[in-house]
């Protein structure tokens, strides 16, 4: 999964397993997977969102004193 992208898809699939289906699975409950989908759809976006941040912001760049001592 890379991206924005990816992340909205997991949350989008993750609501309609949730929300719009009515499927009844034996052994996996649907509305348990969506959530689970949609909760790593949006941790994927808040650690994205914070990497991006953090390239954003320029680094401190060092002072440098130019001044010249000549003794």
């Amino acid at each position: 999964m890379a991206g924005i992208g990816g992340c909205i898809a997991l949350i989008v699939v993750g609501a309609v397993l949730t929300f719009a289906s009515d499927w009844k699975l034996e052994s996996v409950n649907l509305d348990a997977v969506g959530l689970i989908m949609m909760a790593a759809g949006l941790l994927g976006l808040l650690v994205y969102s914070s990497v991006l941040r953090r390239r954003r912001v320029p680094a401190a760049l060092p002072v440098v004193d130019e001044t010249r001592r000549d003794t």
